[in-house]
């Protein structure tokens, strides 16, 4: 059996308050656009998840919100405090105990771009996956019965994208 993995950084967020707290950080007018242009690409290519996990944080909240207008179909959400700065360790402990064929996991950097790194089995030759700028997207074929069967370096690359490849330098850090 197959099972599909996208993991995706949330878009770009401001930091307009200096004393906001950051989990209450919101998305840019970049970033909004850039989630969206992330969902387009999501439906265009056919990677629909059929489950969510969504950090709490507003900017992934943000992320997916601008995202799920562009799928076909609304997947099942989880909203996890548990992903909010999750480290990759982390993030793959929350998957293991996923359902779903395709799951998404919407969180943050370090750990969701360390997770991306971590588990494939060769990196994509795009020069942004290292450092898994806002909106990067990754997609991840496993040939595993079960997500808790996910091992390092067990992925295969289906499709990376990151927003300025979209829509361009108005999507840039």
């Amino acid at each position: 059996m197959t099972r599909r993995l996208i993991l995706i950084r949330h878009a770009k967020s401001g930091w307009d308050d200096p004393f906001a707290d950051d989990h209450e950080r919101t998305l840019t007018s970049r970033g909004q656009a850039s989630a969206g242009a992330i969902g387009a690409w999501l439906a265009a290519k056919g990677y629909l998840p059929d489950r969510v996990l969504c950090s709490t944080a507003t900017r992934t909240v943000q992320t997916l919100d601008l995202i799920l207008p562009h799928l076909p179909a609304r997947p099942a959400i989880d909203y996890l405090d548990s992903l909010y700065h999750a480290s990759a360790p982390g993030i793959l402990g929350v998957l293991k105990q996923a359902r779903g064929a395709t799951v998404a996991i919407i969180g943050h950097n370090p750990g969701i771009g360390d997770l991306a790194c971590g588990v494939v089995r060769a990196r994509p030759g795009h020069a942004r996956f290292p450092a898994y700028p806002t909106g990067a997207t990754t997609v991840i074929d496993f040939a595993i019965d079960d997500w808790s069967q996910v091992r390092p370096g067990s992925g295969t690359v289906a499709g990376f994208i990151v927003p300025r490849d979209l829509i361009g330098d108005d999507a840039a850090e």
